[in-house]
């Protein structure tokens, strides 16, 4: 029942302007974090390619086809699926794996290309690659980041400890390192080099075999090899058609 003053009615009408204000506020909500989370991505886009062009780069001076990078995060991928790892973690880790070696951007051409054993002095030159590519990386707070460094500092450790920078063993290297290691190995010694010509896959299959419990998680060096056949194809796959920069730098 409504007053002789129209007080309901006033009531009723500072209701409905109330509710109608909530809801440009929600509208205006929603719309500044869309803006945001679109700002944001193209950040993250903006970084990720930068960060790839600068690993490719570092892949040019060792590798005049640059296509090494993109083997290692489609077959970095595909073997984390194969050890049963979450289709998201194995994504990412696709996009991260080809940063692995971005710190060779900071080694001299001298010890990066030169052929046969390096000295003593070289290797430890060499060896601080892991690290400057972690360094390049950055702490940044974008998971996608945080995987390439990690990447970057631990797929030169070795399960038995003896690998570098940090001499880490056994499960205290990170997944994403270990897997990381297999694959960069097995692609790297299948394919040619400035020093030497590229070794024959069932050769580099009994050389890692070899290396199992050694260098590389056993867990991680079985799934590969038990997976072979299907590892030679997708790189032979890759190599006749390398994926472009922009499938590399996809965040979708």
């Amino acid at each position: 029942m409504t007053n002789l003053d129209g007080t309901a009615c006033a009531d009723r009408s500072f209701d409905d302007a109330a509710a109608a204000q909530m809801e440009r506020i929600v509208v205006d909500l929603r719309r500044m974090y869309r803006e945001r989370n679109d700002a944001l991505r193209e950040v993250t886009r903006a970084h990720h390619e930068a960060l790839l062009r600068l690993a490719l780069a570092a892949e040019y001076r060792d590798d005049d086809t640059g296509v090494h990078m993109a083997r290692i995060g489609y077959l970095a991928e595909a073997l984390a699926l194969a050890l049963g790892q979450p289709r998201a973690f194995a994504q990412m880790l696709r996009r991260a794996a080809p940063m692995h070696d971005v710190g060779k951007v900071g080694i001299p051409d001298a010890i990066l290309k030169k052929p046969g054993r390096y000295t003593p002095e070289d290797r430890l030159v060499m060896n601080e690659h892991p690290k400057m590519g972690a360094d390049i990386l950055g702490r940044s707070r974008v998971p996608l980041f945080q995987l390439a460094a990690e990447v970057a500092w631990t797929h030169h450790e070795r399960w038995d400890g003896s690998g570098y920078p940090r001499s880490l063993c056994g499960e205290a290297i990170p997944l994403s390192g270990r897997i990381v290691a297999v694959v960069d190995f097995f692609d790297a010694v299948t394919m040619d080099r400035c020093y030497r010509k590229a070794f024959a896959d069932d050769l580099a299959l009994q050389m890692l075999r070899e290396q199992r419990g050694l260098a590389f998680d056993p867990l991680v060096v079985d799934t590969f090899v038990n997976h072979a056949a299907a590892m030679v194809a997708l790189r032979d796959r890759i190599n006749h058609e390398p994926p472009s920069f922009e499938a590399l730098a996809d965040l979708e």
